[in-house]
């Protein structure tokens, strides 16, 4: 069972009992573009505190130096080196994990942060953002050409999806054996500041399904994220909480790093998901309203 915290002593425990603080994004910190009460004198109290602050997103629209200029223009201190998002994690799965030849390339199915985050890690790709990939007009296999180059297919949240980045897509993945299938994140959905939207794993789901087979996953809950961090910031697991507003991938992820986990219930998950006969069994360590509630160790 969930330890909820309310009592100022509560929470004066737990920022003793961790060092490194990994935080998710959205319906943690945000929603949207608008800032939750409280977020940014807690993340201060921590850094008075010494204590390690990690920003750990699925967003993969932004790379992390887009993710900087939000954070800098809602007044949260944070630096591009404590940020990770799921493109970032797609990008060094590509360059240092696979080992991606130079001479090959990805397709993408996603926007400009996807875009740059391969471009740093030195990943040759087309698609994404192309003009000609951003139509409505009917897709002809008869005008299609296959890129041999073409060596995997990268696929994170694209607002502008169409049938023409799916059927390129499959034509890869189903043409070459060895063509790599990676989704950044595999969210269902995300919190905009009026509500749910359909997430990065509502775009995959049509290949998944017309394929027959899941992707690699580069984002929360996956390792391979947390893997990412653990090559830049030295932690001790023991010592870390991960905070988070889903349990399906931000609790997950703790647990499956053996990190402790604090839910809030600013983001995705209901109330109703963690107490009753339906309660998820993802069962995080703690949980808080919100994360502005550690106000109350001033």
């Amino acid at each position: 069972m969930s330890a909820r915290l309310s009592a100022k002593e509560e929470y004066e425990k737990l920022l003793d009992s961790y060092d490194t603080w990994l935080f998710d994004c959205d319906g943690v910190l945000w929603r949207g573009d608008h800032l939750i009460d409280g977020v940014i004198e807690v993340l201060d109290i921590l850094r008075r505190r010494n204590k390690k602050v990690v920003f750990v997103t699925n967003n993969a629209t932004k790379s992390r130096k887009s993710y900087k200029t939000k954070f800098d223009q809602l007044g949260v201190e944070t630096h591009v080196d404590e940020i990770y998002g799921s493109a970032y994690a797609a990008a060094v799965y590509l360059s240092t994990v696979v080992k991606i030849p130079k001479t090959k390339k990805v397709y993408v199915i996603g926007q400009g942060g996807l875009e740059e985050e391969l471009r740093d890690e030195g990943v040759a790709f087309i698609g994404g953002t192309d003009p000609a990939d951003n139509t409505l007009a009917p897709f002809s296999l008869s005008d299609f050409v296959l890129d041999p180059d073409v060596a995997a297919v990268v696929c994170g949240l694209d607002t502008q999806i169409n049938y023409t980045k799916l059927s390129k897509a499959f034509q890869y993945l189903t043409r070459n054996p060895e063509c790599l299938f990676i989704a950044t994140n595999e969210d269902s959905t995300y919190p905009s500041a009026h509500g749910l939207l359909p997430g990065a794993g509502a775009i995959s789901a049509p290949l998944r399904f017309s394929l027959g087979r899941s992707p690699v996953c580069t984002g929360k809950p996956s390792s391979t994220m947390l893997d990412c961090v653990k090559a830049k910031v030295h932690f001790i697991p023991e010592r870390t909480i991960m905070v988070g507003d889903r349990l399906n991938t931000d609790i997950l992820f703790g647990q499956n790093g053996g990190l402790a986990t604090l839910l809030v219930l600013t983001g995705i998950t209901r109330e109703n998901e963690i107490t009753g006969p339906n309660a998820s069994p993802i069962v995080p360590d703690f949980v808080t309203q919100s994360l502005g509630d550690f106000r109350a160790v001033q």
